[in-house]
């Protein structure tokens, strides 16, 4: 894992990035700006596009941010169950909790709530940090806790230096086989609006925003 960008990557500490800060919002279905949601967060009208993420720092949960506004999306944040302390995202300890999870393929963090209205969904984009080069165990709980059949899946991810390497592969295969699984790409914490924009466009979807 990295400290945030503020701070100087060096060595293992670049490859992990979105760490050492804990997040505190609830799991939810966020509408595109300037739309409402219903009492339970879910969408009324809703897409067809959803931009699934976890985030540690923020890093990853901006960067969705960016995507549901390119293409219309609606926003889904990724919450564990059990909040991770700063303590649990030690990279240098052995023993923290994270180190522990990305060390034994079987753990599968509890997610806290559920997404009720996955079927109304065509094309996932599923944005995730790299811990020991690979996705978060919390995201291996996600591509468990649904059927993705006939669904489009984009995976991106966040990291200090490292690429998004085997983790798009291993979860591609957590998803099975009837779905349309494109190239996952690491974005940079400060791609442009045009950058991202052009990734977008050249998936060639058609899931730009009108």
């Amino acid at each position: 894992m990295s400290v945030p960008a503020s701070s100087q990557e060096t060595g293992k500490a670049a490859q992990q990035t979105d760490l050492l800060q804990n997040d505190s919002e609830n799991a939810s279905v966020t509408k595109k700006a300037g739309e409402e949601t219903d009492d339970t967060g879910t969408e009324e009208a809703g897409s067809d596009i959803l931009v699934a993420y976890f985030s540690a720092t923020g890093t990853t949960r901006t960067l969705a941010g960016y995507i549901s506004e390119v293409t219309g999306g609606d926003l889904y944040e990724i919450v564990p169950e059990i909040p991770y302390s700063s303590e649990d995202l030690n990279y240098s300890d052995n023993n923290s909790r994270s180190t522990r999870e990305q060390n034994d393929e079987s753990v599968r963090p509890v997610i806290s709530g559920s997404l009720e209205n996955m079927d109304q969904y065509d094309t996932i984009f599923l944005g995730y940090p790299i811990w020991w080069g690979e996705a978060p165990r919390i995201i291996d709980t996600f591509m468990e806790a649904y059927d993705f059949s006939g669904k489009t899946i984009v995976p991106f991810c966040t990291s200090g230096g490292s690429g998004i390497g085997s983790s798009a592969r291993n979860l591609h295969n957590l998803a099975g086989s009837d779905v349309i699984w494109l190239d996952g790409k690491r974005l940079s914490s400060d791609i442009s609006h045009g950058e991202m924009v052009s990734w977008i466009d050249g998936l060639s979807l058609d899931v730009m925003a009108q």
